[in-house]
Parts: structure tokens; sequence; C-alpha cells
């Protein structure tokens, strides 16, 4: 007998990407979402398809998705944003991993669409993602940013492709990766991390050559190199924010 499923999602003014969230993840058992607050038709939308609907005050990225993986009615959670989709692959390769799971945790390829192109190479995929687990042995980590779930048991590989629509156009790109560098910076600055004049340089340097190179992200032509460059401004910026906070630690 195949394992129930929960999905669970976090959301806040989400319209806009929600209604196609929720008809790629229809197989599932139990859907909830954890809003923090919409002021758009987010809620309207998911309570019109059918999801359970709980209001959490912001807590961090990490954080709030654990509070959301503790509201599912099952012990099996897939975990997705409101800006992915389930490919239809990948649909089929959880159903059959959950009809006798081997393994308590599984990852799958993450596929990002960016200026209008699904990228191949890079950073943009596979950019894998551990996002379907039992939740008895795995959790999210309590990072504001870039958080991740932790497992503590061997991890599996899923079929297929989890769609990211990363962005509408690059201005609000770039506003939303100012916000994550500055939560990046802060979450350094309270662990203590310091940022040299040569890691700051050579960090950005090191990241375009590796993924732009070796990687093969020169393959996804102007999208790609716009992705990376971006992806090496954020290092540079996220160090320069970190020597700052120094700064004003010590003025």
């Amino acid at each position: 007998m195949s394992e129930s499923l929960s999905v669970t999602i976090i959301t806040f003014n989400s319209a806009s990407q929600i209604e196609a969230c929720l008809e790629s993840v229809k197989f599932a058992d139990d859907i909830v979402i954890v809003d923090s607050g919409s002021r758009d038709a987010t809620l309207d939308i998911a309570k019109r398809r059918g999801a359970r609907v709980i209001h959490q005050d912001w807590l961090g990225y990490g954080k709030q998705k654990q509070f959301a993986v503790a509201q599912a009615r099952h012990r099996w959670v897939l975990c997705v944003d409101a800006d992915e989709r389930v490919s239809d692959t990948l649909r089929a390769s959880i159903q059959t991993a959950l009809q006798a799971p081997r393994d308590n945790a599984y990852r799958m390829p993450r596929r990002n669409r960016f200026l209008g192109r699904w990228l191949a190479h890079g950073e943009g995929y596979p950019d894998w993602s551990l996002r379907l687990f039992n939740r008895d042995h795995a959790n999210w980590s309590d990072d504001s940013i870039h958080e991740k779930v932790v497992a503590r048991t061997p991890v599996g590989t899923l079929n297929g492709d989890l769609l990211h629509e990363s962005q509408t156009s690059i201005a609000e790109y770039l506003e939303k990766q100012n916000r994550y560098t500055t939560l990046q910076a802060q979450q350094l600055y309270e662990r203590g991390k310091h940022a040299s004049t040569a890691k700051m340089w050579l960090s950005p340097m090191f990241r375009f050559i590796k993924f732009y190179f070796v990687r093969g992200g020169f393959l996804d032509g102007v999208a790609g190199l716009t992705h990376i460059a971006i992806g090496c401004f954020n290092t540079f910026t996220k160090y320069a924010k970190l020597r700052e906070l120094h700064q004003r630690g010590r003025d």
C-alpha cells in the first residue's frame, strides 16, 4: 500500500504563482499552505483549490518551512515553493517511490527558468534539491536564508524535474537578490564570520569559472551568462555587506 503524502507550501502575496503550483501537486492526499499575511488573492485561490490554510507570522525561511511540515497530516512530506511546479515525470517518480520507499528522503533535480529560458547548465540545472522526506527522519534547518533539509539517513534520487519559475523580470529578480544577500550577510555576522578583501574578489571569480566554464553555463546563451553574472555579484555583495556589519559593530 502506497504511503500517503502531504504537500507543504509557504506563501506571501503569491496569487500570480499559487494556482499553477497547486495544479501540479493535486495528486497529494493533503495540501497545507502556511501563509505569513498575504494581502492579495493567494488565500482565496488556495481555499478554492481545497488546500488547508494556516496563518503563521514570518519566522525566517527554515523555521517557517519546518512549521509547515509540523502541520502536515502525513509523515511523508513534499515541500515546494509557490513558484515551483512538479513535472509529470517527477510526479510519477514520487508516486512510484512512495509505493515501497527504499529511503527516508529523496532529492530531485530543479530546473530554473530565467529570462524566458529553461536553463540546462551552470547553476540553473540540475540544482539538486532534497524535498521529499519522511519527517521522522529529516527536517528543515533553522537557517533564515538558504535553508535546507537535513536528512539523518541516506538520500535517494528521483527522476523528473522540479520546475522553478524563478523571476518575472530582471528588476524583480535583483530586488529579491538584494534582500537575500542582506539576510546572508546577517547570518554570517551572527556566526562570527569575516570576509577578507581577497575573499570578496576571489569567491565571485571562482564561482564564475566553475559554473560558466566547467559546468557549461555558456551553453545557455545570454540567459545563462546573466544568471551566473548576477550570482557572482551576489557573492561579492554578501561579503561587502558582511564587512559593513563588522564596521558598524566597531563604530
